[in-house]
């Protein structure tokens, strides 16, 4: 799973989405409208253009012809795209140990060339050891997951790390917490395994990691931790990805994107150096007994 960068179904979605919304509205056609044509409402015709709904090549073969798209190549490309958006991503033999909103998740994460992270409790997921991830998935209540679960979480975990070794591989800045540095989860020595993988990590030219000290008085970061994906594709727009315990948001208006872009943006210049996590990671290491 470490070849090359390709758009997922999830990603597939938001571009063809995208590229229907466009053909709408040049055509000068409503949603209502579009919804009719289709025998949707005008909810899923919006949720169609947001790629957060599967296609029926049926409807988009009807919506091509309702916005006059009478080109032979262009409605065949649209119509192989519908065909490749309704694949199955690789995660999704994972689906029993994942909730069905982290799903649309992992589809970006495929699919992404940058992601900016700012983390107060764990690790970077894409950064994790496997004994790390298996000490933060038993951190639920007693009996929820059982070993055979959490296997399967670690082992997901990993086949998600091969996008920092594909071709190209992504790029992953993460602003991380001190704090969460000193906390044994799963003992000492997972934490110092952890750390000492910190180390290897950050010497990769495509990982960014910078520590924001514990005696730092505070910082625009008031509202937890989140992510901003960036895609290649032109048609994808950025996306702001917020998880919460029973749910996620994800964010791609153009205003709340550039707001917590800025938090990140702000994050950087204050705090410390990329360069100093080197440091601050050994002393950590020197200090943990």
């Amino acid at each position: 799973m470490a070849g090359r960068s390709e758009a997922g179904p999830t990603a597939l979605r938001i571009m063809l989405g995208a590229q229907l919304r466009r053909l709408r509205e040049q055509a000068g056609v409503t949603r209502s409208d579009a919804g009719w044509a289709i025998r949707a409402s005008e909810s899923k015709i919006s949720r169609m253009e947001l790629g957060r709904v599967g296609f029926k090549e049926r409807d988009v073969a009807d919506l091509l012809g309702l916005y006059q798209v009478a080109d032979p190549a262009e409605r065949e490309k649209l119509l192989q795209l519908a065909r490749d958006a309704n694949n199955r991503g690789w995660w999704h033999r994972y689906g029993d140990v994942t909730p069905d909103w982290f799903d649309a998740y992992l589809g970006l994460e495929a699919a992404a060339e940058l992601i900016r992270t700012y983390e107060i409790q764990f690790v970077p997921g894409l950064l994790q050891t496997p004994a790390y991830t298996r000490a933060v998935a038993r951190l639920t209540p007693a009996g929820e997951r059982s070993e055979e679960e959490v296997d399967r979480i670690v082992a997901l975990r990993r086949s998600r790390q091969a996008v920092l070794d594909r071709d190209p591989p992504l790029r992953l800045w993460a602003v991380i917490e001190e704090s969460m540095l000193w906390r044994p989860i799963g003992g000492v020595e997972v934490l110092r395994e952890q750390l000492t993988s910190l180390l290897q990590a950050i010497r990769r030219p495509n990982v960014t990691l910078q520590i924001i000290p514990t005696a730092t008085t505070g910082h625009s970061a008031t509202g937890g931790a989140f992510s901003v994906l960036r895609f290649p594709q032109a048609d994808l727009p950025d996306v702001v990805y917020l998880e919460h315990v029973t749910s996620a948001l994800y964010l791609d208006k153009r205003d709340d994107v550039d707001a917590y872009t800025h938090i990140l943006d702000t994050l950087a210049v204050a705090g410390p150096r990329p360069q100093e996590a080197e440091r601050q990671l050994t002393t950590i290491l020197d200090e943990l007994t």
